[in-house]
């Protein structure tokens, strides 16, 4: 049931087969996937994202090693898509490579989001402007937009569009932006951009519902979701829940929201690690505002130098370590072993 009057479209991203990776340490089947994806694809859900929760290349030592390549994992997703959901990929320049976009697309990849560090727009240049050679969707996506005031990220995103970006993502990697921050961002760039703007929420400080809305109230017509919100820290916010506030608001969308529900429910969480929830380990990467990825990296730091898991990313958000510094991990807590004589 809707409420009130219909409003604008908005487009929905389901990250559970990239982001969610990170939760189930990139071990996701072939059958897991083609499941996610069927049921996402009889959902209706607009732009389904797969691969390493670090995207393409991201199967390595320092980041992960996943069951399956990407060409294997993707070739396993096209193969089921049979409705209207666009097959898409993550690359972070540095971890993927354009020669990587261009294996993606002969998958049948249809859309590609190029993340970078909130200030660091410049180094996706050229793979946007592959992206677009071969007629893919382009998303700009800014990570760990709470390390920028919203002058420079608007900054940021005028590179993305001068590339050719479709779309502009601010990402609050960490889970660690308020609600009355998020608007304000999302109005600055919606102000100042002519694409569509979008946003994509982590849970930790149990806010991505609701730093979700304010994007919406700010201006964006993207938004990001996990099924059972599963992701990286204490997740994503649940696409099935988006799909219910959304109906609820008024808002067109393209997700049926049965099917939606019964894809978290029947698919996804029976094959979770474990349950998502706001525990003193995710709580503390929202609050130090640290890359939400890093929470399984710490956690096993923390079992071998026997520390208190909170110590180091408290100490890693001090030293404002970003996506792509998980081998700083293991040197800061063995800095804090030796401070304290353990």
């Amino acid at each position: 049931m809707q409420v009130g009057d219909v409003k604008k479209r908005i487009h929905l991203v389901d990250t559970t087969l990239r982001d969610g990776s990170h939760a189930v340490l990139h071990e996701f089947t072939l059958d897991n996937i083609k499941d996610i994806v069927k049921g996402l694809d009889e959902s209706g859900i607009d732009f389904i994202e797969i691969g390493h929760g670090d995207g393409l290349s991201g199967s390595s030592q320092n980041y992960g090693w996943s069951l399956f390549g990407d060409e294997e994992v993707l070739g396993a997703a096209a193969s089921v898509i049979g409705n209207e959901s666009k097959l898409t990929v993550l690359l972070i320049p540095g971890i993927g490579t354009v020669e990587d976009l261009k294996t993606a697309y002969k998958t049948g990849v249809k859309a590609a989001r190029i993340a970078t560090h909130v200030t660091e727009a410049d180094i996706g240049e050229q793979h946007i402007k592959m992206c677009k050679d071969m007629g893919l969707t382009a998303f700009g996506f800014l990570m760990m937009s709470h390390m920028a005031g919203k002058k420079k990220i608007v900054e940021q995103a005028k590179l993305f569009e001068s590339y050719g970006a479709d779309i502009i993502y601010m990402a609050d990697s960490a889970g660690a932006m308020l609600p009355a921050e998020v608007k304000e961002k999302t109005e600055a760039l919606v102000g100042s951009i002519s694409v569509p703007i979008g946003f994509h929420a982590h849970n930790n400080l149990g806010l991505s519902a609701a730093n979700s809305i304010a994007a919406l109230e700010g201006g964006a017509t993207y938004l990001d979701g996990s099924l059972r919100g599963l992701g990286a820290g204490s997740g994503n916010a649940q696409t099935e829940v988006l799909v219910a506030i959304l109906k609820r608001q008024g808002y067109t969308v393209g997700a049926d929201l049965y099917k939606t529900m019964d894809a978290a429910e029947e698919i996804v969480q029976p094959i979770m690690r474990r349950p998502q929830v706001i525990d003193k380990s995710s709580l503390t990467l929202g609050y130090a505002g640290v890359y939400s990825s890093f929470l399984i990296h710490t956690e096993r730091a923390a079992k071998r130098f026997n520390l208190d898991p909170r110590d180091i990313l408290l100490e890693l958000g001090k030293r404002r370590m970003v996506g792509g510094q998980e081998d700083m991990i293991i040197d800061v807590a063995y800095q804090l072993s030796q401070k304290s004589g353990k």
